[in-house]
């Protein structure tokens, strides 16, 4: 939850900018266009693209190349504003782990086991607030952040009630913490799915601290649940993020299937791989190596992506649509009546939350 108005940026600049960052983030095979265009900038474009990686959780990993190259150049002025960027970043993340660490210590410590979802895979950078996912009840998730670390709970809309989703302002914490009760999904329709974050997490070291996050295929399985079935929309961050992951040959594809199938969200999870493979392939030589039964499963590519309004869209209509058909055909007959019940409440909400926007500007209060 970012703290901050978003600053506007024109649709020509907005283009300009992600095209940069994802170059840099990404780490291009010809990275010329994107250092020159960083360099020229003035002041008020400047503010545009700070924003922008800021919003795309790429602020390190595109400024820190432009730097190194600012300062070979000699360009002081450049290296100035840069360097300011990047330690302001710093301190806000050095502050946002050390809080991240205690939080997790002391709901640990009474006995709710708490794994980091999301928030810790853009490293080096952060994202603007932190997510957890535990197990415990409610009440007792309610009760440590409350009592042990004085937290205020933050309004929740119905969504936040169907997904069993809490939000917590921490003294000291700019950020907003989230967490996710014993569910995952836009409806908290995923439970079974859900507990194979905390029984599959594994250790990770970050600025010092040893957090526990989720296992790579779970990695994979939240960052889906969250573009492809709730947002329609990637960062920058999702792309560099998967990429990393794919590279790094920790990912069991056999294992992602498998675990994509209980929640019947397989062939999202194959398109959202597909999306991020072929995004990569525009800045670098070839995309992802994906096996074929990803290929296979994949409704379609990055070809449906168009920037708009700050991030790369996909298309609600009918891509989005149809994904969401198949989560509640393969749900319904898995004879998983609940979830299908909770599923079914989406278009409602989703129809709320539109005539919200239209009328007040804002749909906060039904997501």
């Amino acid at each position: 939850m970012s703290t901050a108005a978003p600053a506007p940026v024109s649709t020509t600049n907005e283009a300009e900018h992600l095209n940069a960052l994802s170059a840099l983030a990404l780490g291009s095979d010809d990275q010329t266009h994107a250092l020159n265009h960083v360099l020229s900038l003035d002041d008020a474009e400047r503010r545009e693209l700070l924003s922008l990686a800021d919003s795309h959780h790429v602020t390190l990993r595109a400024l820190v190349p432009v730097q190194q190259h600012a300062t070979t150049r000699g360009d002081g002025k450049s290296v100035s504003w840069i360097t300011d960027a990047i330690e302001h970043e710093h301190a806000r993340i050095e502050n946002a782990l050390k809080h991240l660490h205690h939080i997790c210590t002391e709901l640990e410590d009474a006995g709710c086991p708490v794994v980091i979802i999301k928030s810790l895979d853009h490293t080096p950078d952060l994202g603007n607030d932190l997510d957890l996912y535990s197990t415990a009840p409610e009440s007792k998730i309610v009760e440590v952040m409350k009592g042990r670390l004085s937290a205020e709970i933050e309004a929740r809309s119905w969504g936040d009630r169907l997904a069993n989703k809490w939000n917590f302002k921490v003294p000291g914490l700019p950020e907003s913490v989230e967490i996710h009760v014993q569910r995952l999904g836009q409806t908290g329709e995923h439970t079974q799915l859900a507990r194979r974050f905390v029984t599959r997490r594994v250790p990770r070291e970050v600025g010092g601290y040893t957090f526990l996050v989720p296992a790579p295929e779970e990695r994979i399985i939240v960052a889906t649940l969250q573009r492809m079935y709730r947002h329609f929309y990637f960062r920058v961050c999702d792309v560099v993020n998967t990429a990393n992951l794919a590279n790094s040959g920790t990912l069991d594809y056999a294992e992602l299937e498998r675990a994509a199938k209980i929640g019947g969200i397989w062939p999202g999870v194959a398109t959202y791989l597909k999306i991020a493979s072929d995004y990569v392939a525009r800045y670098r030589h070839g995309g992802l190596a994906l096996p074929e039964n990803v290929l296979r499963a994949a409704r379609f590519g990055g070809e449906k992506l168009s920037v708009r309004a700050r991030f790369l869209r996909v298309p609600m209509m009918p891509e989005g649509a149809t994904l969401y058909t198949e989560q509640v055909k393969s749900t319904a007959l898995r004879g998983d009546v609940p979830a299908t019940l909770r599923l079914s409440l989406l278009p409602p909400l989703a129809s709320a939350a539109a005539i919200a926007y239209r009328i007040t500007g804002s749909d906060k209060g039904i997501w």
